[in-house]
């Protein structure tokens, strides 16, 4: 029996493993929300068991994108006024929510209790889900870093703006010198097409590569879309109301792309091991 065999059988959590994608920016603005949201949407529709994490505290709305007012957030779990599936909300058809909310600092103060506990509560999750989303809040603050170093996959969304691009770069220069994460996935947003986002992503790409350690993978592009920008003022999925706007059908192909992408790190693809790092128990 392996490492990570062992580890699953230690946990009760079967066979299964759990995608854990990070979605995170250098700087705010990109639409790291909206790809979320329609992602996980795209992912559902597959027949994919979907949970996300809002993990933009302080500024959570992933569940406005799915129009609903929850009543309790992950604040809730950490201060014990509440358990996992007592927060725990479905949004949508195979998509559940773990809604964000002020306190994500609370994680690392926790009593080694507190932690077992929240441990146990997610290991009752089992392998209920085959996708976990995290939105992550932009910039380099350590609960970002946090979410993204516990993650299996990171994808950084970068947009055109030289802001952006320079924001990501940070992002990642910190996440390798702090965490030693080496790999990352590249969503290039309000692109102009295909080729102005292959553009982007190889601009980005020659400077990481010129002073880091570092592989980014291109994952594809979101274009700029006047239907895509009316839905999020609208607190819609563009996914949902307009399946086959230009934008909706790039972020479906997102999705698509994780298809056989596997982990150079077997043991990061389970809830547990999310949960272990994020809170420092692993």
């Amino acid at each position: 029996m392996s490492q990570f065999e062992t580890f699953q059988h230690r946990h009760g959590m079967g066979s299964a493993r759990t995608k854990v994608i990070s979605v995170t920016s250098g700087k705010g603005g990109v639409g790291k929300t909206s790809i979320v949201s329609n992602m996980a949407l795209s992912f559902a529709r597959e027949g994919k068991r979907v949970l996300i994490l809002d993990g933009d505290l302080g500024m959570a709305n992933v569940d406005i994108m799915f129009g609903i007012r929850p009543e309790r957030t992950i604040h809730d779990i950490v201060s014990g006024e509440a358990s996992l599936a007592e927060v725990l909300v479905e949004v949508s058809k195979n998509i559940t929510l773990i809604p964000g909310g002020s306190g994500v600092f609370d994680l690392q103060s926790l009593s080694v209790f507190q932690k077992q506990a929240l441990l146990d509560q997610v290991s009752a999750l089992g392998s209920q889900y085959d996708v976990m989303l995290i939105d992550t809040a932009p910039g380099i603050a350590d609960n970002v870093l946090y979410l993204n170093s516990a993650a299996q996959h990171i994808c950084v969304v970068v947009t055109p703006e030289p802001a952006s691009i320079t924001d990501s770069y940070a992002l990642i220069k910190v996440l390798n010198q702090r965490y030693r994460e080496t790999r990352f996935s590249i969503i290039c947003n309000e692109v102009k097409d295909e080729a102005d986002g292959q553009a982007l992503f190889e601009r980005l790409d020659s400077v990481a590569r010129k002073f880091l350690y570092v592989s980014l993978d291109y994952l594809g592009s979101v274009p700029t879309d006047p239907v895509l920008r009316q839905a999020t003022r609208q607190q819609q999925l563009v996914g949902k109301s307009h399946p086959e706007a230009a934008s909706a059908r790039a972020i479906s192909k997102l999705a698509q792309g994780f298809k056989g992408y596997e982990p150079q790190v077997e043991c990061k693809g389970s809830l547990q091991f999310f949960w272990e790092q994020l809170v420092g128990l692993a």
